[in-house]
């Protein structure tokens, strides 16, 4: 069957749609002004589709912090996923993003929409301007086993003070020293959460 290269569309249709919910992963690509572009995997069931223009996604505490600062910065976002079973596909969301830390006024209603996790970090709320499809032929075949359990174990065990020390040695600034702010965006006026 043939596939025909790079289709444009304004917003997600319900085909679209399904084939991301049936994703176990996806990739994050944002980049300051100046300086290294980011991309990052992410998985675990972190992203929900709000509506045809919005997906938001929950990013969870890991090594680094760029997509924090450099959202911060410039909004840019550029989401991809690619299909690793059945036809081939991918799929690519380019849009604006803000990040939501723990201290904003959205993050109670968007965070229920996901199964609570510890070292939940911050949320991202994407406005899609474009989608791009292609063909993707030269993915190769791959079969989900499961999710990895590492990450969550181990946030789990440091608790939420030893999270946020975490934080403070290793996400309060990007590869390139751009300030991610995550302790005063997750400060609740004296009450650290």
């Amino acid at each position: 069957m043939g596939c025909i290269m790079a289709q444009r569309y304004a917003r997600l249709d319900d085909r679209l749609t399904d084939f991301i919910k049936r994703q176990r992963l996806f990739f994050v690509g944002t980049a300051a002004a100046e300086g290294r572009v980011n991309i990052s995997p992410k998985g675990m069931d972190t992203l929900r589709v709000l509506d045809p223009e919005r997906v938001l996604w929950l990013n969870l505490t890991g090594s680094g912090n760029e997509t924090s600062a450099h959202v911060q910065q410039n909004p840019r976002m550029t989401l991809l996923f690619a299909a690793f079973e059945g036809a081939p596909l991918i799929l690519r969301l380019y849009g604006s993003a803000r990040v939501i830390h723990r201290n904003d006024p959205d993050w109670d209603g968007l965070y229920r929409l996901f199964e609570p996790r510890p070292g939940a970090r911050q949320l991202f709320d994407m406005r899609i301007e474009l989608v791009q499809t292609s063909c993707g032929m030269a993915v190769p075949l791959f079969d989900f086993v499961a999710d990895r359990t590492q990450l969550s174990d181990w946030a789990e065990k440091k608790g939420e003070q030893g999270i946020r020390a975490y934080w403070a040695q290793n996400n309060t600034e990007s590869l390139d020293g751009v300030p991610t702010r995550i302790l005063e965006l997750n400060t609740r006026g004296d009450e650290e959460i």
